[in-house]
């Protein structure tokens, strides 16, 4: 039992189960799909938690030293010793490779390509580059936008307009949400040599400006999908959604404006806290009104 919590520890699960949601939305808000069918749900569920749980288990195989020097990540499973390095890696391979197949052989391989790139970019591009520069965020940012358009492509066999809306849309809210954790865990991060904020001062008034910028270019790509026609806001369901993406972009932005008034790790902690609020509620508000 003890090995198996390991392994879903190797995983991230709450992360993980993070990003595929996003996944399984975007696959729903897809047009071909015009009822739910609980099994190909299951079925991309399950193979993106493999994928995102192979990255996440890579960048724990990668960064094992640097979590051994921090407190929070001190006992993740590798760091720690529990589990190996090459039993750490070949976790990964298997757990990648099975996320791949199925999301190719389940829906179709445009989805199993992304899925494939995400993992790349996320376990070798980005984590090493998390100690070279704050660039790192950016990168970072379409590795974690992905998996809106990997469930757009297993719902709808191609990429298309509102697929590419639904990736602007995360790509745009991991930068408030990022650097909230970023500012919380800056002593830690710093200690450990990460460059991950705007800033090579640390949490500035620079960074909290640019959680407001990030916040409001959200207000236009969470509207966007009302004028590509992709969602309604003609119908009752229509009127209920925009009107819950107004209040949420509203509540974002407020609580980054707070962080730039108050410039205190507490309100740091409310942008990163409000942002995984703000993601699942614009997610469902789409879904509510979708054609």
């Amino acid at each position: 039992m003890k090995k198996i919590k390991d392994y879903l520890m190797l995983m991230k699960p709450s992360l993980s189960i993070m990003v595929v949601f996003s996944s399984v939305i975007s696959y729903l808000l897809a047009p071909k799909v015009v009822e739910y069918d609980w099994l190909m749900i299951f079925l991309l569920f399950a193979g993106g938690m493999l994928v995102t749980g192979s990255a996440n288990a890579i960048n724990q195989v990668v960064e094992k030293d640097t979590d051994a020097q921090m407190k929070r990540t001190s006992t993740r499973p590798v760091a720690a010793g529990r589990v190996s390095v090459n039993e750490g890696w070949a976790f990964a391979v298997i757990t990648g490779a099975a996320g791949v197949y199925m999301l190719g052989h389940y829906f179709n391989w445009l989805t199993a390509g992304l899925a494939a790139f995400s993992l790349f970019l996320y376990a070798f591009i980005y984590t090493p580059l998390k100690k070279v520069n704050s660039i790192a965020v950016l990168i970072g940012a379409v590795p974690g936008a992905l998996p809106c358009l990997i469930g757009w492509a297993a719902g709808n066999d191609e990429l298309t307009a509102g697929g590419w809306i639904l990736f602007a849309f995360q790509f745009f809210w991991q930068f408030p949400h990022f650097w909230a954790i970023a500012w919380v865990a800056h002593r830690d991060y710093s200690s450990v040599g990460f460059k991950l904020l705007p800033a090579n001062e640390g949490p500035t008034k620079f960074t909290a400006i640019q959680t407001i910028a990030y916040s409001l270019l959200l207000v236009p790509v969470t509207l966007l999908p009302y004028f590509n026609g992709m969602c309604s806001y003609d119908t009752v369901a229509g009127m209920i959604s925009i009107g819950l993406i107004i209040l949420g972009n509203l509540f974002m932005i407020g609580r980054c404006v707070n962080l730039y008034r108050t410039m205190e790790v507490s309100a740091a902690r409310k942008v990163m806290f409000g942002s995984y609020m703000y993601l699942p509620v614009i997610m469902f508000a789409l879904l509510l009104s979708k054609v």
